[in-house]
């Protein structure tokens, strides 16, 4: 029975696999005929193939395309497109994919990405960083200023308990918090209340993330919106 039970279950893998790779060929197929199309409309077919390859395991694949369609949405200003490229990037597990990671961080919250994406991102941060470290409360608590700045009526309630449940949890691991009195003692230590204290503190996490290996001018960036 058991055996059964893991053919069948090693049989569905299998044909999702083979799905998969089915999709990713008819994508790459429509990425090669659009070799004269504009920059961005084949940066987001590169970042559709690239999604694909993850699931595959075909990650250096994956790789070179999402980094090829992230230059060119930066380039074009496309900050959605370029923070996606990013996710991508970083679930590619190369050598510079926290870089990566820390870099679509930077570009979600500075510039208006959509809140769910720039949720994820956030998320990212959380998983990555050490239970004892402050830099997983300052990345849920912009996770919440993000969904109160960008998310429209008909998601705010659903983002909004999200990012509170994410909060939670990190405020949980951190320092054993149980209650809402604790929370918000807790949120009144770390300074997580006003977004002129948190974020600029979020920024050198991010600086440490990103390190050297930073692929664009933040200062050119900003000049955009200035």
């Amino acid at each position: 029975m058991t055996e059964n039970f893991v053919e069948k279950k090693d049989g569905a893998k299998d044909n999702e696999r083979a799905e998969l790779a089915q999709r990713m060929s008819e994508k790459l197929q429509e990425l090669n005929s659009l070799s004269n199309a504009a920059p961005l409309v084949r940066a987001r077919m590169q970042l559709d193939v690239a999604e694909l390859l993850v699931a595959l395991e075909r990650k250096l694949e994956a790789w070179i395309l999402a980094r090829e369609a992230f230059d060119a949405a930066l380039q074009h200003d496309a900050w959605q497109d370029a923070a996606e490229a990013c996710d991508v990037l970083y679930q590619c597990a190369q050598a510079d994919s926290i870089a990566a990671l820390g870099m679509g961080v930077w570009l979600a919250v500075s510039f208006p990405v959509d809140p769910e994406l720039t949720m994820a991102l956030l998320i990212h941060i959380v998983d990555e960083t050490p239970n004892d470290s402050d830099g997983a409360a300052l990345a849920a608590t912009a996770a919440r200023y993000v969904v109160d700045l960008r998310a429209d009526d008909g998601s705010h309630e659903s983002h909004s308990f999200l990012a509170d449940n994410l909060i939670a949890h990190v405020a949980k691991r951190h320092s054993n918090v149980r209650d809402q009195a604790g929370l918000d003692q807790w949120m009144d230590k770390l300074e997580l209340r006003d977004p002129q204290i948190f974020l600029p503190r979020l920024g050198k996490v991010v600086d440490i993330i990103v390190g050297d290996a930073l692929w664009f001018d933040r200062d050119a960036l900003r000049s955009k919106f200035d």
